[in-house]
């Protein structure tokens, strides 16, 4: 990443390696902002893999670049089934069950504030802000 005078910044994305978040699951973070709590980034999924249940603690904003996702069970479920070149919004405190990628997927995530993932029955097992995601950064080991 690359700042100027002016605050802004550039990422080369392609410069950024892929690490795992978990097994299937790797990320390439571009962003977080302590002052908004903002964070941005790359995810890509494998075919059968998925973000457990969550509720957004701040909106969210997608990006599909590749593949398919079904969010809140997809089309076929009142959800949503993005594809290749869509974009979605997440307000603050919708909630997910899980996230599926029933085939290999690639998205940008901006997530304005934290996530809440929950258990079966609602209950809080951890909350991730942008200093949670920039730690899971720094201890995540390089996609091999």
């Amino acid at each position: 990443m690359t700042s100027t005078e002016n605050g802004d910044f550039h990422v080369a994305s392609n410069d950024v390696p892929w690490k795992v978040l978990r097994d299937g699951y790797h990320f390439k973070l571009l962003r977080t902002c302590p002052v908004t709590g903002t964070w941005v980034a790359l995810f890509r999924a494998v075919a059968g893999s998925s973000v457990p249940p969550h509720k957004h603690i701040g909106a969210a904003e997608y990006f599909v670049l590749k593949g398919r996702i079904e969010i809140r069970g997809g089309n076929e479920n009142v959800g949503v089934t993005a594809h290749a070149g869509d974009y979605g919004y997440e307000p603050n405190g919708i909630v997910h069950e899980k996230t599926c990628f029933p085939e290999p997927c690639e998205y940008l995530f901006i997530n304005h504030g934290p996530l809440q993932y929950r258990d079966e029955d609602g209950g809080t097992l951890f909350v991730l802000d942008w200093m949670g995601v920039r730690e899971k950064w720094d201890a995540a080991p390089l996609v091999g």
